[in-house]
């Protein structure tokens, strides 16, 4: 080993885990503000789910208007603190992927929909707002009707009597 190798070497290292350190915080601090303006997070296991089975879901939960995340159970803690769906942390064991969404019922019924089709996605459960669910509360947060769902139902309520009237004063007498 040439002198001074080995101080080069702890500096190189050093200079690593800062970088390492500073991606770390970047990373729960992108993950702290997704947990600060969902509105819910789904947790389950992925363990067994092929790369192509991933993307399939992603692409699921971006058409739904949802986002799925995969970090480290450790950090994605640490991002939880100060939220209000701190609640999930306990479920964070084990390989798991955490979906989320601004629409209540987005993540959950992709969630729901996605694990019917594939076995090694096991749904844990999740949090709305401060409110826990098991994973029979996603299930039934998932049977709702979506908000663009509800929107076209009010639209549909607000425009039938107008609809209505229209027909019966055209209507013969």
């Amino acid at each position: 080993m040439q002198p001074g190798g080995l101080a080069l070497a702890k500096a190189a290292n050093r200079r690593e885990l800062a970088v390492e350190r500073a991606a770390k915080k970047d990373a729960v601090d992108a993950l702290n503000g997704v947990f600060k303006t969902t509105s819910v997070a789904v947790v389950a296991h992925y363990s067994g789910l092929t790369v192509a089975q991933m993307q399939k879901l992603r692409m699921q939960m971006k058409l739904a208007g949802a986002s799925v995340k995969v970090s480290k159970n450790r950090l994605a803690k640490i991002a939880l603190e100060g939220t209000d769906v701190v609640a999930i942390g306990s479920l964070l064991k084990g390989p798991t992927v955490i979906a989320t969404s601004n629409d209540p019922v987005a993540a959950p019924k992709v969630a729901i929909e996605f694990a019917k089709t594939n076995e090694q996605f096991v749904i844990l459960g999740g949090s709305m707002g401060k409110t826990v669910l098991d994973v029979n509360g996603v299930k039934a947060l998932a049977s709702l009707p979506s908000l663009d769902e509800l929107r076209g139902k009010i639209v549909g309520l607000l425009v039938a009597p107008a609809t209505k009237i229209a027909q019966l004063s055209t209507a013969p007498a």
